[in-house]
């Protein structure tokens, strides 16, 4: 089997609302690239990629894979990503991959995850991925934390989720302190509460508002102050555990990390850490330093989480509810849309491969969405409602 063919499209899918966060505004809508990768036998395998319209960067990589088996994942990683150090993307490589494993299943009737050890799990438990929201859908925006603990009230009820993150680093830290102790007065104190500034808060600032939080026992605080020093320094002073997307978010960074004691916790993420085999190889490194093992969200849509899902499922280790921006889109370019919540947790899908296909009319639906709204990556980080407002790390 090989592969002899590679084709990408854009896509964007509105959302209920506008997302800010700590760098910018995401503006009413998601948008992904899809992957199709096929094979002499006429196998198609799905992948999918976030960070703007990536078709170009892909395309560039078709000739290095033409040719390649599908299974042969460790000379295709080498060729594009190891070997071409100017245009290595470790994004690029996982979308291939996931492809790849996509194809792997459906050529031997196996899902994803029986690729990847087998299934421990049959459902993945989801959070409350709360972020201040400008024109929510009754037309308003989010201004005071009583607004934020409104709206995981109703995740809670309508989803069924038992934990919350809040995107952090946008209100002023106190009022976003407040959000977590509103939610902590309202829904319990077995209820997961998490928080991320995504590090743009000073080490000074990060230890204050960690040690106010204390009391109230969050699960994590997520990348609490910039880079593997900042969350280093902040662990040593704040006694909950710190959580990372950011730092360390590839092997190179991962062995200093645990040498400065950064991390209690990394959250997994396909895309920065090589795909769901190198996920895999993740986990057994934190399971090796006795870390702690989340699951990151990118923005994804129903080809990726099906990957997300599927990984997931094999790492016994992996207890937190996994982080899903996915309850902001209005629709999916999936056969079926919207993957379901039932009681807080989203299924692994069943049958080969990813088990998702594409809806061929909602891929066309979305690329034209996509052709009208185009690539916001050059305006992401920006706000619409502050025009002349941009971000400062460590300016809180």
């Amino acid at each position: 089997m090989k592969i002899v063919d590679l084709k990408v499209r854009t896509v964007a899918i509105p959302l209920t609302c506008q997302l800010r966060h700590n760098t910018g505004v995401h503006p009413g809508y998601f948008l992904r690239t899809i992957l199709e990768l096929v094979t002499d036998d006429g196998i198609v395998g799905l992948g999918e990629v976030g960070g703007g319209d990536q078709r170009a960067a892909l395309m560039k990589l078709k000739p290095r894979i033409i040719g390649m088996s599908p299974f042969h994942l460790e000379t295709i990683k080498l060729k594009v990503l190891r070997s071409i150090y100017y245009m290595s993307n470790a994004r690029l490589y996982a979308a291939i991959e996931m492809a790849c494993l996509d194809i792997q299943g459906k050529a031997m009737n196996l899902s994803l995850s029986d690729l990847l050890g087998g299934s421990v799990r049959p459902e993945i438990p989801m959070i409350a991925y709360l972020f201040w929201r400008y024109d929510r859908p009754d037309g308003k925006d989010d201004t005071c934390a009583e607004d934020l603990a409104d709206w995981c009230e109703e995740l809670t009820e309508t989803l069924g989720v038992q934990s919350m993150k809040l995107k952090a680093g946008v209100m002023d830290p106190g009022e976003e302190a407040r959000v977590l102790e509103l939610c902590r007065e309202r829904l319990g104190p077995d209820y997961g509460l998490r928080i991320d500034p995504n590090g743009v808060w000073s080490i000074p600032t990060a230890v204050k508002i960690g040690r106010r939080l204390e009391a109230i026992a969050p699960e994590y605080f997520e990348d609490p102050s910039w880079g593997l020093n900042g969350n280093a320094e902040v662990r040593k002073q704040v006694r909950i555990p710190v959580a990372t997307n950011m730092y360390p978010a590839r092997y190179d960074d991962l062995a200093p990390a645990i040498k400065l004691g950064s991390i209690d916790i990394v959250l997994t993420d396909i895309h920065y850490w090589e795909g769901p085999k190198g996920v895999k190889d993740l986990a057994a490194i934190c399971r090796t330093f006795g870390l702690g093992v989340a699951m990151h969200s990118g923005a994804e849509f129903g080809i990726e989480l099906a990957a997300m899902l599927h990984t997931a499922s094999t790492i016994p280790e992996m207890t937190f509810a996994g982080d899903a921006h996915y309850h902001y889109l209005t629709d999916d370019i999936i056969v079926g849309g919207l993957m379901k919540y039932e009681n807080g947790a989203i299924k692994v899908p069943t049958g080969p491969g990813l088990g998702v296909e594409l809806d061929p009319e909602k891929m066309d639906k979305y690329e034209r969405e996509y052709e009208k709204r185009g690539d916001y990556y050059a305006r992401f980080h920006q706000d619409p409602k502050r025009p002349d407002w941009f971000p400062i790390v460590g300016g809180l």
